[in-house]
């Protein structure tokens, strides 16, 4: 005896990790300049940002737009795929920091997270994803953390911003990071 059915047989799909390499800070009432940091694997924004976007797209809703700084991409796709729709990517050369990403959405507004270069390496990239989501630090901008790691760590990241002509001593990470974020400057480490 034998059966038909018009259903089709089941594929087991093996489970995907999320390719995103991302820390957040948990939720707080009070939203400071970084949700936190975002470590893409390599500079092909459109993989890369499918990657990302795929990962906070189930956690706050629907993401809308992106928006990057083009200083450290090579290329900057106009449109990427995420979960099945089609997300809008905007460039911003002077509104939006160079170490930045914002995503938005419908639902929780934006995120902001720090981006650290895909040839970081592992312990700086460490170091910058854990600063930009400690809420115990205060707000602090993407670059300001770049260039605390920069001047701390010695790490050849990318070209940093050197604007200001003030410069503050180095101590601890912890205490360094907090300087670095109370009195944005230009950093050097203590000799």
């Amino acid at each position: 005896m034998s059966a038909t059915t018009d259903r089709p047989l089941l594929r087991i799909v093996p489970f995907r990790a999320p390719t995103a390499r991302l820390a957040l800070k948990t939720v707080s009432t009070s939203r400071g300049p970084l949700d936190g940091a975002w470590w893409p694997r390599s500079r092909d924004l459109t993989q890369e940002l499918s990657a990302l976007a795929d990962v906070l797209d189930p956690l706050s809703g629907r993401i809308t737009r992106i928006a990057v700084n083009p200083t450290y991409w090579p290329a900057v796709p106009s449109r990427v795929p995420v979960n099945g729709h089609m997300v809008r990517v905007g460039w911003f050369t002077t509104d939006l920091d160079p170490h930045k990403i914002l995503l938005l959405s419908h639902t929780t507004g934006s995120w902001n997270l720090l981006v650290i270069p895909p040839e970081t390496s592992a312990p700086a990239a460490d170091r910058l994803m854990t600063a930009a989501s400690d809420n115990s630090l205060p707000p602090t901008t993407a670059s300001t953390l770049m260039a605390a790691e920069h001047a701390l760590h010695g790490s050849s990241m990318t070209d940093l911003d050197q604007d200001s002509e003030e410069t503050c001593a180095a101590g601890d990470d912890t205490s360094f990071y907090r300087a670095a974020v109370a009195r944005p400057c230009r950093l050097t480490t203590a000799k």
